[in-house]
């Protein structure tokens, strides 16, 4: 069991058979009145983010999450289908599971799927992918002065922002945190 005063981003718990993820967290201390703990916590099981105000003294249970390794293998009409490194069990999560993260699904990247009661909660991504420029405009000779940008898709058909030296077929390494294009790969 965990105190309300114990709660801080990152924290996982359990209310009513429910995971939830600290967001944020504020301690109370009013002029009059006995001090309260408000939280905004994220819902693992729905991804629903709500605010609820504990008292200081009240205790919550603390949510057991597995965190498995797993491969991811393909998609098929939005199923996003991966493997268990170890069982070689396989689980299907739609777009909705994954939220912005089915932008940087490459074929065998290796990501973490958190579970909660044997169900799976969340996908955990690795903090930089490298991907492959499947489209970008060339760059235009005599403006790389200005450090310019130009838009480029990558091999998962996400569009983001990237220097005018960079050409199709040029391997990226992207921040899955941001989006944002961190270098080219040689």
């Amino acid at each position: 069991m965990i105190s309300a005063n114990e709660l801080r981003t990152g924290v996982t718990f359990e209310i009513d058979g429910q995971a939830f993820a600290v967001i944020q967290f504020t301690h109370i201390k009013p002029g009059k009145g006995s001090p309260f703990v408000r939280l905004k916590m994220k819902n693992l099981m729905t991804g629903n983010v709500v605010e609820q105000t504990f008292r200081p003294d009240e205790k919550v249970k603390s949510a057991y999450l597995e965190h498995r390794k797993m491969q991811y293998l393909y998609d098929v009409d939005g199923v996003y289908t991966f493997m268990d490194s170890v069982t070689y069990e396989q689980i299907g999560l739609t777009k909705g599971d994954l939220g912005d993260g089915a932008n940087y699904l490459i074929e065998n990247i290796v990501v973490d799927v958190v579970y909660f009661l044997e169900k799976p909660v969340s996908v955990e991504l690795p903090t930089f992918i490298e991907a492959t420029i499947t489209h970008t405009e060339p760059g235009i000779k005599g403006d790389t002065a200005t450090g310019a940008n130009k838009t480029a898709e990558i091999e998962t058909g996400f569009t983001l922002l990237v220097p005018l030296f960079v050409n199709e077929g040029d391997k990226v390494r992207i921040d899955t945190r941001s989006g944002d294009y961190l270098e080219r790969v040689k």
